[in-house]
């Protein structure tokens, strides 16, 4: 067998591109007997009822204060993973949750772990979003080993809870095959952006850490690293409580890089993947992390002398008295099935770009000016403008640090947008297609083989931003997993390594 240059994050890559020629070839029909549960049960455990802590207004639990903290978090899990509607669906039913799922398959699971407090008993709790409840099957205090499995991460020291979220790669490869391990990070990218913004609202502040002992997460919660694998920790910072105002500290960890592995078969290519995306049990003890978290690089990557430079700066979003519609657009987020293909305006556009990419400007309205990302500085943003008022149709590049866009290309491209988003009319409708891309082969370099989860996680939580904002102003929104890689750097004109992460068109609602 030949030598292999190529790492297995760039492999994996290459290998589940999509390509015009070889799509209906590799595609297999659909075996809807197959279809996994969404959901995941347990026959024995403790239930604890979060209903109540939803129904009640604030005013109810005012001299009340376990209700207060109940509620808190109650709303904290609702707004960020629960669920937000029923739709009939082929004798059945379908619950939407408030973070997007492609195909509504809802890979991740959610864990809280409690070090014990006077509420919530040291253990193990998963949430069940059926029915709105954490359900306790591990009473036992677990702490330590949470610790020891993120090398005794600074933030754990004062915390008294944690989320962890894993990912049921079965849920999604049932439908997307190997190429679902993208999806399966993008989606939970969603749902940490959910995270963090219900966090906000509830007066918690989330520390995300992607840098953990893989097998030692999976054993502490008891789950079959064969089927489901964890895939970030969330210590939960109380922020009522001042010994829990902690400084941000280091949210990403390289792994190794592997170069020599064998012929993988198709259909265990994406469970190889993630297993040598680990970070070894070899390494334990103490690590001595940044004391704080690394600061975004302050040039922006494409400079180009030639193109015409259109600023961006605009009037924040104001999201209510005390975040009251950003929860209200948390609970309606819906995905858009189909634009009407008239514009929306320039001014819509720059409120969508500041939310999403500017959080310091929403520091007056209590939201975290610096949310944690695993290292923003590898992704680009590219936008394809078809219909918007007041801007010229072409390729942009934006540039979130000088906070402006930078026209590449001069055309309109809705033709070829229809063609690489699979022939999807959402491509071809939209006002906007935003695009996330990364130089894999630097990402590599700096983090090894698992940045490729960082940096899918991270165009999912941008992603969840922009879809928050555009429901907000009454626009359709819609991310797309499923492109033609290659002919996507081409209507870019960005270089194949330059991986495309994510699509998110935006448009007018039909």
């Amino acid at each position: 067998m030949p030598e292999i240059h190529q790492s297995i994050a760039q492999h994996y890559h290459e290998r589940t591109k999509y390509d015009p020629e070889t799509l209906a070839a590799k595609s297999q029909r659909i075996d809807w007997a197959k279809q996994p549960v969404p959901f995941k049960e347990y026959r024995i455990g403790t239930d604890i009822d979060l209903k109540p802590y939803l129904q009640e207004t604030t005013e109810a639990f005012i001299d009340d204060p376990q209700g207060q903290w109940w509620r808190r978090l109650s709303r904290l899990l609702f707004r960020s993973y629960g669920l937000t509607a029923r739709i009939p669906s082929m004798g059945s039913a379908v619950y939407l949750r408030a973070a997007p799922s492609a195909g509504g398959l809802y890979p991740a699971e959610v864990y809280v772990v409690s070090r014990g407090t006077p509420l919530l008993a040291a253990g193990l709790y998963n949430y069940q979003c059926r029915t709105h409840s954490l359900i306790q099957y591990w009473e036992s205090n677990v702490w330590q080993r949470l610790q020891e499995a993120c090398f005794w991460h600074p933030v754990l020291e004062s915390t008294q809870l944690a989320i962890v979220v894993t990912a049921v790669f079965y849920r999604s490869a049932w439908r997307y095959e190997d190429r679902a391990y993208r999806r399966i990070c993008l989606d939970t990218g969603h749902l940490l952006g959910n995270i963090e913004l219900a966090a906000g609202i509830n007066d918690y502040r989330p520390h995300l850490i992607g840098g953990f002992i893989d097998e030692a997460v999976n054993d502490l919660l008891y789950i079959d690293p064969q089927q489901e694998g964890a895939i970030a920790v969330l210590p939960l910072a109380d922020l009522l409580d001042i010994k829990q105002n902690l400084p941000c500290g280091c949210t990403a960890l390289p792994s190794a890089t592997e170069t020599h592995y064998p012929q993988i078969p198709d259909g265990e290519l994406l469970k190889y993947f993630h297993r040598y995306t680990q970070i070894s049990p070899s390494i334990t003890g103490k690590l001595n992390l940044p004391a704080v978290k690394q600061e975004r690089s302050l040039e922006d990557k494409y400079n180009f002398p030639f193109c015409s430079k259109i600023p961006t700066f605009t009037t924040p979003i104001y999201w209510g008295e005390k975040l009251s519609d950003l929860e209200i657009t948390m609970h309606k987020r819906r995905s858009t099935r189909a634009y009407s293909g008239e514009d929306f305006t320039f001014d819509e556009l720059k409120a969508l770009l500041d939310f999403t990419y500017q959080p310091q400007n929403y520091i007056d309205q209590h939201l975290d000016n610096s949310p944690d990302y695993f290292d923003l500085n590898l992704i680009e943003t590219f936008i394809v403008v078809s219909g918007i008022q007041g801007l010229e149709a072409g390729c942009y590049y934006y540039a979130p640090k000088a906070q402006e866009l930078r026209q590449i290309r001069f055309k309109n491209f809705r033709t070829e947008l229809h063609f690489l988003c699979l022939g999807q009319e959402l491509g071809r409708d939209a006002g906007a297609v935003l695009f996330h891309t990364s130089d894999l082969k630097s990402a590599i370099a700096q983090y090894g083989d698992r940045v490729y989860r960082y940096l899918h996680m991270d165009a999912g939580h941008l992603g969840q931003r922009l879809n928050l904002a555009a429901i907000h102003l009454n626009l359709g929104v819609s991310g797309i997993g499923g492109f033609f890689d290659d002919q996507v750097n081409e209507v870019l004109g960005i270089p194949t390594d330059e991986a495309v992460l994510y699509i998110t068109t935006l448009g007018k609602p039909r």
